[in-house]
């Protein structure tokens, strides 16, 4: 959820941290290896004497008999550690994915299509989540993404996906769904130890889409949402940015509704930044907007299908962050 200027490198300082102690107790192990087989070779070869005034020292075979234990027990702690952080990731990622209950293909006037990708670098997965619901002010829906990782990032997504649930059902305006969420997130956040607090919010995006040519929106610190219409890609920023869910009382920002024409034939497309952000080999960044454009004029099954399609080419299939996208298309009456 961070946000990077294009063509700046991303080096994220846990994940640096992780791959170093993976991969230290490895070279120690290659290294070891390779000076007890130079030891064993020089006594297999030579006399008392050549080991102690031959290339290899006595000293050198006492090293290397000293140090491969040390190496081998490192080298299992590494793979067992590797082991615990997959499984850590895989059962984030299946949480994650129970969280995120398939979307109703049609509500009324409305055809919608949502899809998520986790991450495939430990431990990056959980913390996007979606949801649509019909209420009696329309349909309305939310994307989100949890600034967390792994079971911490699934625990505050359930948090958010249970208020949205009931709250977009119940308050009359979308202003009060987003406070509700506040509410929830805020006694959640109160909640967590100390350690785990430094960055406690989340981005979000609530759109209502009444029975009129109309949809509503409230930003909530999220990437904008895009509106295709008449095969053209619309950029839709806000008039005024909202707080991320959890840190409005600490800038002092409401959450303003903003409101879009959104005419039958027309689609919103909603996202989060593990479609913008992702890179490939190079470095580049995956152009969106530039592929919802490219598929403007596909069925929306096949706009969602083929967005995740191009996440994954364009990422070699390695995503260092989960992905969600949510498209959501007026039918004609």
């Amino acid at each position: 959820m961070r946000k990077l200027m294009p063509g700046t490198a991303e080096h994220p300082a846990g994940h640096t941290r992780t791959r170093c102690a993976l991969l230290l107790p490895r070279a120690l192990f290659v290294l070891a290896f390779a000076l007890f087989v130079l030891a064993i070779v020089a006594v297999s070869i030579g006399s008392p004497n050549r080991l102690t005034t031959g290339p290899v020292s006595e000293a050198a075979v006492c090293t290397a008999l000293a140090v491969a234990p040390v190496a081998v027990v490192g080298e299992a702690v590494r793979q067992r550690r590797r082991r615990a952080l997959n499984r850590a990731d895989t059962s984030a990622a299946t949480a994650q994915r129970v969280l995120l209950r398939p979307l109703p293909g049609r509500i009324g006037d409305l055809r919608l299509r949502g899809t998520y990708l986790p991450a495939r670098t430990a431990p990056r997965s959980g913390g996007d989540l979606y949801d649509a619901v019909r209420s009696p002010y329309g349909t309305r829906l939310l994307i989100g993404d949890v600034r967390a990782k792994g079971m911490l990032a699934v625990e505050a997504s359930a948090v958010l996906l249970r208020a949205f649930r009931e709250a977009a059902y119940e308050e009359e305006t979308l202003s009060e769904v987003a406070r509700r969420l506040e509410g929830d997130a805020r006694r959640h956040i109160a909640r967590l130890p100390g350690a785990e607090t430094p960055e406690r919010f989340a981005t979000a995006l609530l759109v209502e889409i009444p029975s009129g040519p109309v949809a509503r929106v409230v930003h909530c610190g999220h990437p904008e949402p895009l509106l295709v219409r008449d095969g053209r890609v619309r950029v839709c920023p806000p008039e005024r940015p909202g707080a991320p869910i959890g840190m409005a009382d600490l800038v002092g920002a409401g959450h303003a509704v903003h409101t879009l024409p959104f005419r039958a034939g027309e689609r919103l497309v909603l996202y989060t930044d593990g479609f913008t952000e992702a890179r490939d080999a190079a470095g580049r960044f995956l152009p969106f907007a530039e592929r919802v454009a490219e598929r403007a004029a596909a069925p929306l099954d096949d706009l969602a299908d083929g967005l995740r399609a191009d996440l994954v080419r364009h990422t070699g299939g390695e995503l260092r962050d989960d992905a969600a996208l949510l498209a959501v298309e007026r039918v004609p009456g």
